[in-house]
């Protein structure tokens, strides 16, 4: 609905910026045809205006020491406040460390002290006041920390490179599951090749003080008004180290078997959803595979694999996470495919772990990430048969109506729930918008852009 005064501000933030007359990216009328992308979806108490959400990219920008250090910028705001604008559903801000030698470089942000609030809550207000939902991934790098920022490392002609003490590094500090040189993530340590430090193994305490710091992050995203948070356990970072056989080779409650390598992920869970309010959701990414089965390391200790998902994913709903964010890879260097890198490749994988949670009657919300680029690719990946009544009373009844979305019509089954973006919306901001015309979806522009939204979209198909 259209405020009554047409240049009504958001309220409760200390700077004007004028309501939408209608949210960004959201289609001017709901019927049978719009697809499936642009339908409105409620989890718990937060609604996406559609399905297309910006999955968190890393940017290298905080203070790396100083009373900033961690801390969001006006860069978050410009880069992740510019999405909103541009009428993507829910906007994440990037790997955000619960302790400080958790940061994946030493220009990466955290929430492990209250200074660091005011930078994300600067974030989430402006992201919140152009109609999106924001979120915060919240992380631990492990034995992937300290590592330099990703421009530093190209210019070395490297994918990745070690940030040492003279650059806010802390190669003495970093840690994972287990330690010594043949846990270093590429092998080794060659002071020439190496890209990572080499780790030292947690002791138990310091394990449990990992979910006790998960916990405060997340308390501190709460009060910086972000509506969903994201706990990482994928691409190699300090959660997928437990789980994986190839990575965790601890004797303690925390490694071993398949139990007591999950121990940490469910004890994180727990610790996050029990500070959380019961009506904000809360989304877990994960690694679906290593593609290391088949390497002589797999075969010798193990691997995580899809089926070992499946069995995580079974025991979500119960532990209260609302969305599985389905990724790959990253744990070691001899993985035998980079899906994050393959079009597609995390799809069918996805459908995999739907089907099964609809075997066993598990409602879980399933999400996929990975080279999504292309119009009719986001919307295949979500559509699904059923009819959305034309509704004149905003977008949380419009939810309300679009719900049963999630569950297969005609028995037509969707692969997944929603699409997170990343590199696209790099070379694309308005990317939501351009997807929208390509599909034939009139959709509400910003209030701003309005006088060249009619006609004027033609110019997002230019290339």
């Amino acid at each position: 609905m259209a405020p009554s005064n047409l240049n009504t501000p958001v309220p409760n933030i200390p700077y004007f910026t004028p309501q939408h007359l209608h949210s960004p990216g959201t289609p001017k009328d709901l019927s049978p045809k719009t697809p499936t992308l642009f339908t409105p979806l409620q989890i718990r108490n937060a609604v996406l205006r559609n399905r297309i959400l910006v999955s968190p990219m890393c940017q290298y920008s905080c203070a790396s020491s100083g009373p900033q250090i961690g801390a969001l910028t006006d860069w978050h705001v410009a880069t992740l406040g510019h999405y909103a604008i541009k009428g993507a559903g829910l906007v994440f801000v990037e790997a955000t460390s619960v302790q400080p030698n958790g940061r994946i470089s030493p220009n990466c942000p955290g929430l492990w002290n209250d200074a660091q609030i005011a930078g994300l809550k600067r974030v989430a207000d402006f992201v919140k006041s152009q109609g999106a939902l924001v979120g915060v991934q919240l992380a631990h790098a492990g034995r992937k920390s300290s590592t330099a920022a990703q421009w530093v490392s190209m210019v070395a002609g490297r994918k990745s490179k070690r940030a040492d003490v003279d650059v806010g590094g802390w190669p003495e500090d970093v840690k994972g599951p287990s330690g010594g040189e043949d846990q270093a993530w590429d092998g080794p340590f060659d002071s020439e090749r190496s890209r990572f430090w080499t780790p030292k193994a947690l002791i138990t305490q310091e394990v449990k003080e990992v979910v006790r710091d998960f916990a405060s992050a997340a308390e501190r995203s709460v009060r910086a008004g972000v509506d969903v948070i994201e706990i990482h356990a994928a691409h190699g970072y300090l959660l997928h180290q437990f789980l994986s056989p190839i990575s965790n080779r601890r004797t303690d409650e925390y490694g071993g078997n398949f139990e007591n390598r999950t121990r940490l992920l469910f004890e994180v869970i727990k610790a996050v959803r029990g500070v959380i309010p019961e009506g904000m959701p809360l989304f877990l990414r994960i690694s679906s595979t290593e593609f290391l089965e088949d390497t002589d390391l797999g075969k010798e200790f193990g691997a995580w694999t899809v089926e070992s998902t499946i069995e995580v994913a079974k025991q979500l709903p119960a532990l209260g996470v609302d969305l599985l964010d389905v990724s790959s890879g990253g744990n070691h260097p001899s993985q035998r495919f980079d899906g994050t890198n393959t079009k597609g490749s995390h799809v069918k994988i996805a459908g995999q772990i739907r089907d099964a949670l609809l075997a066993d009657n598990l409602k879980l919300l399933i999400g996929v990430v990975g080279m999504i680029t292309e119009a009719e690719q986001a919307r295949n990946i979500v559509e699904q048969g059923g009819n959305i009544a034309q509704l004149e009373n905003g977008i949380h009844e419009e939810a309300e109506t679009a719900k049963e979305l999630t569950d297969a019509k005609d028995g037509k089954q969707p692969a997944a729930d929603v699409v997170l973006v990343a590199r696209q919306f790099l070379r694309e901001p308005e990317w939501v918008l351009k997807v929208a015309s390509e599909l034939g979806v009139d959709v509400w522009w910003p209030s701003q852009f309005l006088r060249v939204a009619a006609g004027g979209d033609a110019k997002l198909h230019r290339k």
